[in-house]
Parts: structure tokens; sequence; C-alpha cells
């Protein structure tokens, strides 16, 4: 307004006054030529409003026809369970609502192409529906809960199909873009209401049946772990029967002091459990909530603390078993030697145990997945089945409503007539849809109640029967035959009640299946009765009287209207196995996403296994010193523990692909939703217009997009859940090893003992007392030569420690510098290495990738080979320093020999006449030396034995001792003063 002002003002000013004022001779042409126009005006909007009118009328008509759309359900179908989304609609925003509303155009492009998306929606429905089927339309609110616990406010993630324009497409994906940081928050903040049971999920009204049935496959794998775990508690206690018979076979096996040890395993192995149960029962209660349902992320966190609490087990059950041997020597007061015979033998057949609990598992998980597949099959065949209903409706009405045009174009029926009986025929027919509805779901949970009552029957007597099948086994097998082979036995008949079980459990899911499809069909042919009676009465007696057309003629109408339907619904039929093929497909790429997550996580555990067997190998091979029964013990103990911790992360590597699969669901669901209208749309006319053309350009470009972004949500969900293993193999992995590490610790320490109990038994002989007691008695013997020949020795002895020590200092500069030379090549090399394989060619954003894998890569590489080549030099530095101290042994002997020698000479006496047996001679000689060699293997702090090298360097003193003592001819009463005095 004051841009118009100012603009006036503008002329005012530029033209002046006198420009402005009305000519004469023009104001009665101007007159003239604005009545006519305005009459002529007139009478084109009286007209146009006629028009109008007439339009308005067919609009209500046609708006009457769209009620009859799945989207759009009556009051009494909304007692029905949620229809399916049979013939898929798109959806538009609620700014194009409000646009098409202010813009009532009906020859414009958009509203064009929109009628042929077939997005129109009655007036009074509060919401449309969306493409997942997780709207609330106003009909349907009474269905669900006012706020469901977790459920987040905003839309759906698995949002509507929108406008297909490419422009309101291209805006879809600008936003898609944007909202991508908190799609994975509304993803995990998802409720859904769980099942207990398949035939439950047959019953339920909610739209997530793959949710239901992924939560049903979790708690498969929980049962199947419970199973194993129980089969290993048996297995342990019967091999821990069988080594105990071994161990003791001349006492029997009712004796009372064997039953008081498997009471005692027993009993400790059921307070395990016990303690086990009631964690799982405090997860289970923390994660649900009065309403009933629950979210993935509750699902996620349920999962997360059920594997550290199963992990808490499995580590305690390795701690119960280390405590055998201690509680066998503490309690029941055996032997060292005989415990560790059973620690050694019950290990061994624990391993063989383990293995076949681990193929047992692998094989379950894969049964597993095939009973999830087959489950969601037979659900999507109910839900088909319970839709069925609502297609025959919908294409019942469109034919009776074609029928009822007919008669209104002959002017037979008005159309207010016309409204009225098809306002009254939607009536009762979607009452007779939603009583249909109503029926199922009475009825199903009746069927429901019955199927757990057969199934808990006949858990109940297959348990009896395998209770009374496991106790004939163990007691006609003797247990002292062939441990692997009664093992393997055992794990037979174990494993086929496990079949059995799960063949019951299957088997009443087909018939529970069963049970539900022949209700529908029941259900579908009642309604299909009611529905001709309902024609009926239309055709035969309403027409009749309000037309005034004959009954013949009026059932010549009704059967035109009943060959419509049989058309429509061949049609929906066509499109129905259209469906079946694609869920088919569908089915396909789960059941190969699942190989490939199988595929990866053997992946995981083959790396885990031969990482763990490495290390353990290196460790053993750099320690040295431990009698093969030690290491035999230590690598037993390792292998058990490892087995359990794969079978362990196996399991968990089940549950997370699970879990990915339930993250996937919703997304997978709408891309399905995309392809089957595109296969309506393909399949809805033979000849393709213009419109028709673009709609399907753009479902089919949606769908591609949905594709590809499906695959990328795919990706980087299975990579978080991978990370997530991969901590939970890490912490178990520390666990290991910390056990590991005590395994090697007590082998050590009995090793330290064993020696030093050895040496304090070769110190307590009487040379030492025979030699001094010959030295003292002598009468040759003075102060001042004693003193001589101690003061030449003690020479030679320093003179043998100045030597080491310099030749010492010597070789570890040598190691030094070859390890700088060894370091710098290898630093060399790998600079040089990645240059020599970096691509010719390819972009930039192709060579960053390469270039990181590369990098990443060539740091592995360095840090292994910069361990392996500590390792070498702290070998090659024990061997050089074990050289050394052999050296040096040998100069401390010859030295102590010369001062035994001269000594002997000193005091006159010849050593053959006190020589001791050869069998004396060497015992005291091993004292000697390992007494010398005790200090300087304590100094290095290494854990390495050189007993390789001192007893090379034995032989030559050895024989250089002989030849003098037969030179010199003297006794070993000079050797025990020399001791004697060295000690004082």
């Amino acid at each position: 307004m004051a841009r118009g002002a100012a603009c006036e003002s503008d002329a005012r000013l530029l033209l002046g006054r006198e420009a402005l004022r009305p000519v004469p001779t023009l104001l009665v042409p101007a007159v003239l030529l604005g009545a006519a126009l305005g009459l002529g005006l007139g009478l084109w909007l009286g007209r146009r409003a006629g028009r109008l009118c007439l339009q308005h009328q067919k609009d209500d008509a046609q708006l009457l026809l769209k009620n009859l759309e799945p989207n759009a359900q009556s009051p009494s179908e909304a007692s029905s369970p949620i229809p399916r989304r049979r013939k898929r609609e798109t959806q538009i925003s609620q700014e194009e609502e409000a646009a098409e509303e202010c813009e009532p155009s009906f020859n414009s492009n958009i509203t064009a192409f929109a009628l042929k998306a077939k997005v129109i929606y009655p007036i009074n429905q509060k919401f449309r529906p969306l493409a997942d089927g997780s709207s609330n339309p106003s009909l349907h609110e009474t269905l669900r809960p006012a706020a469901l616990p977790h459920q987040p406010g905003g839309p759906s993630p698995s949002s509507s199909l929108g406008s297909l324009s490419p422009a309101e497409k291209d805006d879809g994906s600008s936003s898609c873009s944007s909202r991508s940081a908190a799609s994975e928050d509304r993803l995990l903040c998802h409720a859904f209401l769980p099942s207990g049971s398949f035939p439950e999920v047959l019953a339920c009204e909610s739209a997530d049946i793959n949710l239901c049935v992924y939560y049903l496959h979790l708690k498969d794998l929980h049962r199947l772990d419970t199973v194993l775990r129980q089969e290993q508690h048996m297995m342990f206690i019967q091999i821990f029967k069988m080594c105990l018979l071994d161990l003791l076979p001349k006492r029997k096996s009712d004796d009372e002091s064997h039953q008081k040890i498997l009471s005692k395993q027993e009993h400790d192995l059921e307070e395990l459990e016990k303690e086990l149960r009631v964690k799982l029962a405090n997860v289970e209660a923390l994660s649900t909530n009065d309403s009933g349902y629950i979210t993935l992320a509750d699902v996620e966190k349920k999962e997360r603390d059920c594997a550290e609490h199963l992990t808490d087990h499995m580590e305690a059950f390795w701690k119960h078993m280390e405590n055998i041997q201690n509680s066998l020597v503490d309690q029941f007061k055996c032997s060292s030697a005989k415990a560790r015979q059973l620690m050694m033998a019950l290990t061994a057949r624990m391993i063989v145990a383990e293995g076949l609990l681990r193929q047992s598992q692998d094989l379950q998980a894969l049964d597993t997945v095939q009973r999830t597949l087959g489950r969601v099959h037979m659900a999507k065949l109910i839900e088909s089945l319970r839709t069925q209903i609502q297609e025959e409706t919908k294409c019942r009405l469109a034919a009776m409503s074609h029928s009822l045009d007919l008669l209104t174009a002959q002017g037979t029926l008005s159309s207010r007539q016309k409204e009225d009986l098809l306002a009254q025929q939607h009536k009762a027919f979607w009452e007779e849809a939603g009583h249909f509805g109503q029926e199922f779901v009475q009825h199903s949970k009746d069927l429901v109640q019955a199927s757990l009552a057969r199934q808990a029957e006949g858990t109940a007597k297959l348990s009896l029967a395998h209770e009374e099948e496991r106790r004939s086994f163990l007691a006609d097998s003797p247990l002292t035959s062939d441990p692997e082979e009664f093992l393997k036995a055992f794990h037979e008949v174990l494993e086929r009640q496990r079949l059995k079980q799960s063949d019951l459990e299957e088997e009443e899911d087909i018939r529970a299946t069963e049970a539900a499809a022949a209700l529908c069909q029941e259900l579908y042919r009642s309604t299909m009765d009611t529905f001709q009676r309902l024609a009926d009465a239309l055709f035969l007696h309403t027409l009749p009287g309000l037309s005034g057309l004959p009954r013949t003629e009026c059932s010549t109408l009704q059967q035109e209207m009943q060959e419509g339907a049989a058309q429509r619904r061949g049609h929906s039929d066509r499109f129905r196995r259209q469906q079946w093929g694609l869920l088919q497909e569908l089915l396909e790429h789960d059941r190969q996403e699942w190989l490939e997550e199988c595929a990866l996580s053997e992946v995981l555990q083959t790396q885990l296994r031969e990482e763990q067997e490495a290390t353990v190998l290196g460790v053993l091979g750099r320690l040295g010193g431990l009698t093969e029964e030690s290491t035999q013990g230590i690598l037993q103990g390792h292998q058990l523990l490892l087995h359990c911790v794969l079978r362990r992360l196996g399991l968990r590597s089940d549950a997370l692909a699970t879990l990915a699969q339930m993250r996937l669901s919703g997304k997978k669901r709408l891309l399905q939703e995309l392809r089957e209208q595109h296969a309506l749309e393909q399949a809805a006319s033979p000849c393709v217009d213009e419109h028709q053309w673009q709609l399907l350009k753009a479902l089919e470009a949606r769908a591609q997009e949905e594709s590809s972004r499906l695959e990328v949500d795919a990706q980087r969900t299975r990579m978080q859940l991978q990370q997530q293993l991969l901590v939970e193999a890490q912490d178990v992995r520390q666990r290991l090893q910390g056990h590991s590490e005590r395994a090697v610790g007590q082998a050590l320490l009995l090793h330290a003992r064993n020696a030093a109990t050895r040496s304090r038994a070769q110190d307590g002989d009487d040379f030492q007392r025979t030699l001094v007691e010959t030295a003292v008695e002598s009468v040759y013997v003075t102060r001042a030569s004693v003193g001589r020949l101690a003061q030449a020795h003690y020479q030679r002895l320093g003179k043998a420690a100045q030597e080491h020590t310099e030749r010492t200092l010597q070789q570890l500069q040598a190691l030094h510098g070859e390890r700088i030379d060894s370091y710098k090549l290898q630093k060399k090399q790998a600079m040089d290495e990645p240059s020599s394989r970096r691509p010719a060619g390819g972009s930039a954003a192709q060579e960053i990738p390469h270039r990181l894998l590369s990098q990443q890569r060539r740091f592995q590489a360095q840090f292994t080979a910069h361990q392996r080549l500590r390792l070498d030099t702290q070998r090659q530095k024990a061997g050089v320093l074990a050289q050394l101290e052999a050296q040096l042994e040998a100069q401390l002997q010859e030295a102590e020999q010369t001062f035994v020698t001269e000594l002997a000479a000193l005091t006159r006496v010849p050593l053959m006449d006190h020589k001791p047996c050869p069998s004396k001679l060497g015992q005291p000689e091993k004292p000697l030396r390992t007494k010398r060699k005790k200090p300087p293997l304590q100094e290095r702090g290494d854990l390495g034995s050189p007993n390789d090298d001192h007893s090379i360097s034995k032989s030559p003193s050895t024989k250089r001792l002989s030849q003098q003592e037969s030179d010199a001819g003297e006794g070993d009463s000079s050797r025990k003063m020399l001791k004697k005095r060295s000690n004082l």
C-alpha cells in the first residue's frame, strides 16, 4: 500500500494535475463498455457456478468411492486388525494437503498426477496413513495407547512415500539427509509389543511382525545357550567321575570319599547356575515395563547385560576347575602328584567335550536361522489371509458402485439416491469386515492357549522320557572304558534329545499356523455369505423399489456386478502372487546376510585362536626350564579356556546379527512396499500414459534411492555391532590372558620349589664336614701356609671375575650395536615399502583410502617386526650370558681344583686315599655349580634356563678334574676344607 501511494505521488509529480483531468468525449463510451463487460462477466460466472455445482455432485460420488480405498476405513474397521496395505498408496505432506485445499483446480498437471497416484483421502480423516503402517488415523485412535514408553514424538523413521514428482523428491532427499543424524536414535526408540511364542505372533495385531519373530530368535539363542551349558555341566561331572576312578581304582565307585567329592562338585555347579539364573531374571525384569512394550534400545541393553553375566559365569566355571586340585589336596588329603594327574586327564577330556559342544552349537544356530525365516514366511501367510477379506470388500464395493453409476447415468437413480445406497452398503460391508477381524482375534486367542497347553504337555512328557533315557545310558555304559567314545555317545544322546524338543516346537508352530489359516478360511466363507445376502437385498429388494426396474433386470445387473468384482479380484490375486515373489526374494537375501555374518564370526574366531596359540607357544618357548608335564598342562588349560571363549563369542555374534536385522527391519519394510507399489502400478493397466509412466519412473527412482540408503545403513549398523563384538572379544581375551598368566606363574613357582628342595637335600651331605675335619687334623697345615694358599686363590678368583665382567660388557655392547643396525635397516625398508606399493593411477578419492590402509598395515607390520626383534635380542642376550656364565663356572672350578691340589700337597695327604665313590663324587659337584649359578640368574632377571649351555661346558671341566685328581693322588679332605672356609 505504501509502495502504491509512493508510485501515485511520483506520477502526480511527473504528470501534474492537468494531465489527470477526464476527457468528456470519452466518458460515454467508457460507461457503455463497462456495462457490457459487467453483464457478460455476470452471465459467464452464472454458467460457471452451475457447472461447479454439477462438478461438486460428481466429486461427492468420487469421494465416496475413495472411501473404499484401504487407507479410508470405517468405524467398524477400526476394531479389525490394521490393514496390511495390499494396495500401496503414496503419501503427501501436510503442506501439500493445505495447498490442495486452497487450489481446487482439477485441471492442473499436479492434480492429475496426484489422481494417478491415488492420494485423494476423505475429508474427515485426521491423519494420512504412512507407507509403513505406523501412522495413527483418527479412526484408529482407540486401538493404540495414548503414549507408548520411549516412543518418539516425531515422525516415523520409515516415512511415507511422499509426492513422487522430481522436485518434491529432491526436497525429500535433502530432508532425509538432514535427519540422518537422528535416524538411528529414532530406530532405537521404536517400541513394539514382544511375543512369548510364535502362536502369539500369529494372533497379534502389531505391524512389527519381523521384530516379534527376531525377538523370538533371540530367546531361542538364550535357550540354546542354557541347554549347552547344562550339557557341559553334566559332561564335566561324568568326566570328573571317570578321572576319580582312574586315579583311585582300588576304591569302589560308591565309596564314601568318591560320593563326597562328587557331591561337592555338583553342589558348586548348582550354586553357579542358580546365581546366573537370578542375574538373568533381574535383567529380564529391568528390560520390561508396565505397558508391555519394549524398545530396540532396551533389547540391545538386555542382550549386552546378559552377555556380560554369561561371561562372568564362564570365568567362574574356570576358577571352579582351577580350585579342584587345591580342594583335593587340602580337604580330601590327596597327594599333589595324583591331583595334578587328575587335572591333566580332566582338562584333556573337557577339551574333547568342548569341541563336541561347539559343533553342536554351530549346527543348532544355523537351524535356528532357518526356523526364524520359516516363521517369517508363515506369519506373512496368515497376514495375507487376514487382509484377504478387505480386498474382497473393496472389490465388491467398487463393482457395486460401478453398477449404481450406470443406473444414475441412465436416469433410473438420482445422484442423491445413489449416494445414500453407497453409504449404506459401505457401512454394512465394512462392519462385516470389522466383525471378521474381531472374530479372528477372539478365536485366535483360544488357539494360542490350546497350542501353548499342547506344547507344555509335550515338553513335560519329553523331559521325563529324556531323564529316564539319560539314567539308563549312564547305568549301562561303563565309565572305565574308552573315555572319548563314552563322551561322544553321551553327547549323541543329549543331541538327539535336543532335536526331539526342537521338532516338537516346530511341529507345534506349523500346527498353530494351519489352525490360524483354517480359522481365516472359515471366517472368510462366513463373511462371503453375509456379503452375498447384502448384495441380494440391494439388487433384488431395494433397487426394484427405488428405480422401478423389474427384478430380472436387477438380477442381471447383480450378475454383472459379480463379474466385475471377480475381475477386480483377479487383478488383486495377481498382485498377491507378485507380493509373494518379492517376499521370497527378501527372505533369500536375508538368508545370505545371515550366512555372511556367520562367515565373519568364523574369521574372527580363527584369528583370535591363532593369535592366542602363537602367544602361549612363544611365551613357553622363551621360558625354558619347565618340565614337559608343566608345559603340557599349561597348553591344555589354555586350549580348554580358548574353546569356551570361542563358543561364547560365536553365540554372541549370532545375537548381534539378529539385532542388526531388527534395526534394519523398518527400512527393509519400506523398500519392500515401494517395490510392491511399483509392481502394482506396472500391472494396473496394459496401456501406460504419460502420467502413469512418470509415476513408474518416480517409484523406481525412489526404490533405488531407498535401496542404496538401506545398503549404507546396513554397513554402518553392522560396523557398529562388530565394533561392540570386538570390544567384548578384547575383554574376554584379557580374562583368558590373566588365567594363562596365573597358570604359567604357578608352574614356575612349582619348578622353583622343586629346585630349591633338591638343592637343600644335596647341600645337607656330610662331604664338607669330612673335608674340613681332614684338613684340621693335618699337622703340616700352618696359618701362614694356608694364608698364602688362600691369597693365591683369591687372586685367581678376582682375575676370573674381572675377565668375566670385561667379556660381558664387550658382548653386550656388540649385541646393542647389532640391534641398532637391525632397527635402522628395518626402518629404512619400512619407509621404502609404501612408495613401491603406491598405485600408479586413480583419483584422489581412491588414493586416500588406499594410503590410509597401507599406512595402517605398515604400522602393524612395524610393531610386529619390532617386537620380534626385541624378543630375538633378548634371546641372544640370554644365550650369551649363559655362555659367559659357563665359562666363569669352568674358571671357578679350575681355581677350586688348583686350591684343592695345593692344599692336598701341603697336608701331604694323597687324594686317592680319601676319594669317595664315583656316585658320591658326582653328587656334591652339582650343588656347588648350582650354588654359584643362582645369583647371576637373579641378577639377569631372565626366566630362561642356561642348562643346555652349562651342560656342554661341564664335560671338559670334569675331565680336567679327574686328570688332576689322578695326578695328585690326594683325598677329598682339602675340598671339604675349601667349602667350609668359603661358607665362613
